[in-house]
Formats: C-alpha cells, sequence, structure tokens
C-alpha cells in the first residue's frame, strides 16, 4: 500500500511539472474555477458521508435510549447545520473564485 501511495505521489508529480515550466505573464490558464469546482464536490461529498454518519449514528443512539432522544435530535440537528455549512461556505468561496 504504501508502495503505490509514493508511486501515485510522484506521478503526480511528474504530470504536474508542466505548470511550472511557463514564463510569468506567458498567458497561462486560470486554474482557479477548475480547483474551485473540484473544492465544491469533494466538500459536498464528503459532507454527505458525514451527514449519514451523523444520522445513522443518532438513529442507533435513539434506540438504545429513547428517554435521550429529545436531546439527542437537538444535538443532531446542530451537528447536521454546522456539517451543511461546510458546503456552503465552500459553494460561497467557489463563486469568489471565478
Amino acid at each position: 500500500m504504501k508502495r503505490k501511495l509514493i508511486y501515485s505521489a510522484g506521478m503526480l508529480m511528474l504530470l504536474g511539472s508542466p505548470i511550472f515550466a511557463q514564463t510569468p505573464g506567458g498567458g497561462g490558464t486560470d486554474l482557479h474555477l477548475p480547483f474551485a469546482y473540484l473544492a465544491m464536490g469533494l466538500a459536498a461529498g464528503l459532507c454527505g458521508l458525514g451527514q449519514g454518519k451523523a444520522t445513522a449514528a443518532a438513529a442507533e443512539a435513539m434506540a438504545r435510549n429513547p428517554g435521550a432522544a429529545a436531546g439527542i435530535r437537538f444535538a443532531l440537528i446542530i451537528g447536521l447545520a454546522l456539517i451543511e455549512s461546510l458546503a456552503l461556505y465552500t459553494l460561497f468561496v467557489s463563486y469568489i473564485a471565478k
């Protein structure tokens, strides 16, 4: 596994080296927009995974202790709002990058 990780990191460095070969002010491509889209996709995907894990854990906790369902639900809603705010902040930054 470690060998595969080192190999892929080396390949990424080799493939990325032509980016630094251009002259300053040489009319290169602007990479802000593709990286903004990549960041938004990554943030949205990871937020979805985090929300799924949080919801599953809250449902399991409510099933184990029905008496604490109100407190668990409150913590779940606050947690989901904070998780979703990450995706909204990333969306805001991606619009600024345009």
